[in-house]
């Protein structure tokens, strides 16, 4: 059997398990994919047992970062839940528009794009889907429409994280990684065109999707054209600027009727009237303290980002054997030598938001609504119900990743990459978006798949002749569209919504949507080929 066909084992397995007529549950599919990962590095990899150890045990600690940024969504729409404010923001949004279409445009589409812009890791789809959900619309598709959507701004997420860092290590020039932002931002922004657009249809009927199509492309635009417009002249900001041009616009055409027909389909009867705007001010505090906090902990000007993630100060504490566990004086907490093994790990604790913005504005939301130590215990333990039975999961999903990346240049996800890019020879320009969503269904990150295969991306180009920055604008816009199938993604956002093995439904009900953004990624480029 050949190297790429056992490095394809474990992934096939997990697929297969997962999206079979009676899938198997997403922890036990985990757990058995990690076991035959494991073996496949031992027998197939030669891995030494210890260095197999450390990483089982690095995947671990890896899966800490999202699973502490779920457990800190769902307190924070619990809190809402408990304390009023989602009510009062229910009432709000049925007062600016009670059609589907807009709802789901202003919170699924706009609202996400803004805050993946300020934040990534995940924050949008937690953050967005259970207010839809709240709206009365239907968990698992809401799911599926949230990940589609954030298919678009991801490659300039976290103030252009994925670029300026994921790029990093290939030494781009500061007019090389514009050129390689602008392609990006015009590749995503024409594809937004129809991909979005075509998963409303995941939510609301054909006739009203194409009574409504007006309003849809209208609020598409409204973010996507201020983020290729940027995009010319800065790779940070197009994202956070076309969210919020996008959001306040998409709010004012909902609220005079712009592209909605004029008697549609109501969500719900409740009016704007319904409670006072002092209530509805409070209400949507937290959620506008929450982007607020995301924004300036992420902006680089503002200086806070980097006092959060320096590893400065503090202490170190001596693990012997196992490693050195060192704590910043800004609680970033970095193991060195992992189990005796070049390994290491981090997290940022006040960084990942999860502590800063959802525990402090999850606390905000009870005190400005006069809640107290019951309602606490109340919003505590619904967090714990909600986030039991996904744990597995998310431990297993970072397990697995850490497993396929073991080995360097010759492990797993590497053989299957460059598999891939000698197969495609000569016609790999229309395939390598794809090696760009793979590094993101194994990491859930654009910027790491970026740091993965950018370098690979770039040797190809230098030896194939084709443009470098063409290259790795189509990974970026390939790495973005693999979020839409990371797993741990899609295992948080179903913790988030209180589904239960729903992961491999939703897998399948992604797919499509996953060929038709690479397919459109594909004729774009031919068309700029041809042209």
């Amino acid at each position: 059997m050949s190297t790429f066909l056992l490095a394809s084992l474990p992934i096939i397995f997990l697929i297969i398990v997962m999206t079979m007529p009676r899938p198997w549950p997403s922890p036990v599919a985990f757990v058995s994919a990690c076991v035959i990962a494991s073996l496949m590095q031992i027998f197939a990899f030669a891995a030494p047992l210890p260095l197999l150890g450390a990483t089982i045990f690095t995947g671990l600690l890896n899966a800490l970062t999202p699973i502490s940024i779920v457990i800190g969504a769902i307190l924070f729409f619990v809190a809402l839940e408990h304390s009023g404010a989602m009510a009062r923001i229910k009432d709000w949004l049925h007062g600016v528009s009670p059609h589907p279409v807009a709802q789901l445009m202003i919170v699924g589409w706009s609202f996400m794009f803004l805050l993946e812009g300020a934040s990534g890791f995940g924050t949008p789809a937690a953050l967005a889907a259970p207010i839809l959900v709240g709206l009365g619309f239907p968990a698992l598709r809401v799911a599926v429409l949230c990940l589609v959507f954030n298919a678009t701004p991801t490659p300039f997420g976290a103030v252009g994280t994925p670029l300026w860092f994921g790029f990093e290590e290939i030494g781009l020039g500061e007019e090389e990684l514009l050129m390689v932002g602008l392609q990006t931002a015009l590749w995503q922004g024409i594809v937004a065109l129809f991909l979005p657009i075509a998963a409303l249809l995941l939510v609301v009927d054909w006739s009203v999707w194409r009574r409504n199509l007006g309003f849809a492309l209208l609020s598409v635009a409204a973010c996507t054209f201020p983020m290729m417009l940027l995009a010319w002249v800065n790779y940070e900001f197009p994202t956070v600027i076309g969210g919020s041009i996008g959001l306040t616009l998409s709010i004012l055409a909902a609220r005079w009727g712009i592209g909605l027909e004029k008697t549609g389909p109501k969500a719900a009867k409740k009016t704007a009237g319904e409670g006072s705007n002092t209530s509805l001010v409070r209400a949507l505090l937290p959620v506008g303290a929450t982007v607020l906090l995301l924004l300036v902990t992420r902006i680089p000007g503002l200086g806070l980002r980097r006092w959060l993630t320096s590893p400065e100060g503090g202490f170190t504490i001596h693990l012997g054997w196992a490693g050195d566990l060192a704590i910043s004086s800004s609680l970033v907490l970095r193991w060195t030598d992992i189990l005796g093994e070049d390994l290491r790990w981090s997290h940022a604790a006040l960084y990942v938001p999860s502590l800063l913005p959802f525990f402090l504005t999850a606390t905000l939301a009870l005190l400005l609504f006069g809640k107290g130590w019951p309602e606490a215990r109340q919003v505590i333990a619904g967090t714990g119900q909600k986030i039991a039975k996904p744990l597995l999961a998310l431990f297993g999903a970072l397990v697995f990743v850490n497993l396929l990346s073991m080995g360097g240049e010759q492990s797993p996800t590497m053989v299957i990459g460059q598999f891939f890019a000698r197969a495609a020879g000569d016609g790999w320009v229309y395939f390598a978006p794809f090696l760009g969503a793979l590094g993101s269904f194994f990491s859930g990150s654009t910027t790491i798949s970026n740091l993965t295969f950018g370098p690979i991306q770039h040797s190809i180009a230098q030896e194939t002749g084709i443009s470098p920055t063409l290259l790795l604008a189509l990974q970026c816009a390939g790495g973005s569209m693999g979020n839409m199938i990371c797993i741990h993604n899609i295992v948080a956002v179903c913790a988030v919504l209180g589904l239960t093995n729903k992961e491999g439904t939703i897998l399948k009900m992604i797919f499509p949507f996953l060929l038709l953004h690479g397919a459109l990624l594909a004729l774009l480029t031919l068309a700029m080929n041809l042209w």
